[in-house]
């Protein structure tokens, strides 16, 4: 088997993106080399609590109204061109997603990551959900069967803020400044939201090397 480490933030619509065109290149291979883990890494790492408002984040991000419209405009398109849903108009505020990495943490325990990535995806880019609040992540981890209550608990706490924090400054020294980043068994980084075919012959790849 071999290690494949994504570096993402659920609120990244590129991150949406390239998990999905993974997901069709796995899907493909049901036999696929990869074991999979999430990593956390914040898009706004200065952002409130609560979140804010998106349009008065996206105007600021990208300078104003027109400069969020172009961005976000392209970012569609290729969503459609791949026929992925996206409901840009749902969402009304841009969260903190500390804690929403929080739990994709803890759902590795249970062999669970990827499915809370994927309930979390969906949530904020086609439900417009609040994934910065503690009520929609601990019904996002009921839905894939860990323990609400727990998940309520643990969000009360400060449970490994400190370990999250530290791994994303570790990323952040090695050169990771955009995401999704994908690293394949520690050592070959491949950014950005790759379409699936470079995801076959990446597989195609390995079997060939495992064989030889």
């Amino acid at each position: 088997m071999v290690k494949l480490d994504i570096i993402s933030d659920p609120i990244c619509p590129w991150c949406f993106i390239g998990k999905a065109q993974l997901d069709r290149a796995l899907e493909a291979r049901p036999d696929h080399p990869f074991v999979i883990e999430w990593h956390p890494f914040q898009l706004n790492p200065e952002m409130p609590p609560e979140g804010m408002d998106r349009r008065a984040y996206l105007e600021a991000k990208f300078g104003g109204k027109e400069g969020a419209i172009e961005v976000y405009g392209k970012i569609a398109e290729h969503a459609q061109s791949i026929g992925l849903e996206i409901d840009f108009g749902a969402i009304t505020r841009t969260p903190n997603t500390f804690d929403a990495h929080r739990l994709i943490h803890w759902a590795k325990v249970e062999g669970k990551q990827t499915a809370v990535v994927s309930r979390l995806f969906a949530a904020y880019f086609q439900q417009g959900r609040d994934i910065g609040q503690a009520d929609v992540l601990a019904d996002i981890a009921d839905s894939v069967g860990i323990d609400a209550s727990l998940v309520l608990r643990l969000l009360d706490s400060d449970a490994d803020r400190a370990e999250l924090t530290e791994r994303e400054t570790q990323f952040r020294n090695m050169g990771v400044n955009s995401v999704p980043t994908h690293i394949i068994a520690s050592q070959h980084a491949v950014p950005g939201a790759q379409p699936t075919a470079l995801w076959t012959q990446v597989m195609e790849d390995i079997a060939a090397q495992q064989e030889a």
